[in-house]
């Protein structure tokens, strides 16, 4: 990839996708398009940082409009796509399924289809040098017991509907790969957390809730088990993966860091109590109550992600407890980012509840 190029980001006003377009903007000399359709997760106060910086651009467009985004890609011209957008969080694929397909599915259709056009537009040499990232998840491969680990080309066993719409959305990338000649990349990625990530998720609900002295769900007996990878460390793979990764490929991206559910609420709950105390003094544990298990729940996600290391030279900078130090202590320094979104869009309720 030249020094400079214009990179368009799908959902880049979400959790990851913000992540990466603050990495972009600050380590590197890319133009970026953030093209986000704003739905509840989307929150372009996330972008602070760099909404400024003139090599940066916003666009609110649904992937899902074809108009839209064949309009927008032939008129901003970029040279590759990271495609972030999507509908995102288990529990509410559970409560309506449909808006999972026609994000994750059409909505990566759409994008398939105008990249493929508009690359055929281009200079050979810019075709040549044209390349589709296509950022999925590591719930596609479905759910492991005590031992093993997710391989790239471990068979898909989608258990959700979630997963179930990712794993299509994967299947249309390969097949623009081996059809048309889309010079397309792919990333599976393991549990991300970290700053600016919307609250209905494990670790920023637990956190928040405990703030507020609220009850500490927790699925089942806590058991589950997942791999955890700190968002900024993730963006930095992808960037790796992009400039460096071969056309066709797949890279897991993972953490390192599996823990189980009532691990992860536990090192919440003990970093609290040092970081913050309850004011009776009693410590954030005793909040936690277990409740009934979500509906088809996996136990057991783990990547590996040696590919990633051995041929493109990328690791996890944070440990599980670096990484939730940071965490933690963003949360606590900026209620500026999240109590407007606890106050209108989501209080911390159950979902995925059936």
């Amino acid at each position: 990839m030249q020094k400079t190029a214009k990179i368009l980001v799908t959902g880049g006003a979400g959790f990851i996708g913000s992540a990466l377009t603050r990495y972009l903007i600050q380590e590197t000399s890319h133009h970026v398009l953030n093209v986000d359709a704003l739905t509840y997760a989307g929150n372009l106060t996330s972008l602070r940082e760099v909404e400024a910086d003139p090599r940066y651009t916003f666009k609110q467009a649904d992937i899902a409009n074809t108009s839209a985004v064949e309009d927008i890609i032939t008129t901003w011209k970029p040279d590759a796509i990271m495609h972030l957008a999507a509908e995102s969080h288990v529990d509410r694929s559970i409560d309506g399924p449909a808006a999972f397909v026609q994000t994750n599915v059409v909505g990566t259709f759409n994008l398939l289809q105008a990249a493929n056009a508009y690359r055929k537009s281009l200079p050979p040499a810019q075709q040549e040098a044209f390349r589709f990232l296509h950022i999925s998840t590591d719930e596609v491969y479905g759910s492991l017991g005590p031992e093993g680990y997710f391989y790239e080309d471990t068979p898909y066993a989608p258990r959700s509907p979630y997963s179930a719409s990712k794993a299509a959305s994967d299947h249309f990338v390969q097949a623009w790969w081996h059809t048309y000649g889309l010079p397309v990349l792919m990333t599976n990625c393991s549990n991300n957390y970290g700053p600016y990530h919307f609250p209905e998720k494990l670790i920023p609900l637990v956190l928040l809730n405990a703030l507020h002295e609220k009850s500490l769900p927790v699925y089942g007996k806590g058991e589950n088990i997942r791999d955890w990878l700190y968002v900024e460390d993730h963006a930095k793979a992808l960037y790796r993966v992009l400039s460096q990764g071969v056309p066709g490929e797949k890279y897991n991206v993972g953490g390192n860091c599996e823990r189980t559910n009532l691990e992860v609420v536990h090192t919440i709950c003990d970093l609290l109590d040092r970081k913050r105390p309850r004011k009776n003094g009693t410590s954030y544990r005793d909040l936690i109550t277990f409740v009934e298990d979500r509906p088809g729940h996996d136990h057991r996600y783990a990547i590996d992600a040696a590919k990633i290391r051995d041929q493109l030279g990328w690791e996890p900078a944070h440990t599980f407890e670096t990484g939730m130090h940071a965490t933690v202590d963003w949360y606590l320094q900026n209620d500026w980012w999240w109590k407007p979104i606890r106050e209108q869009k989501y209080a911390g309720e159950r979902l995925g509840h059936t």
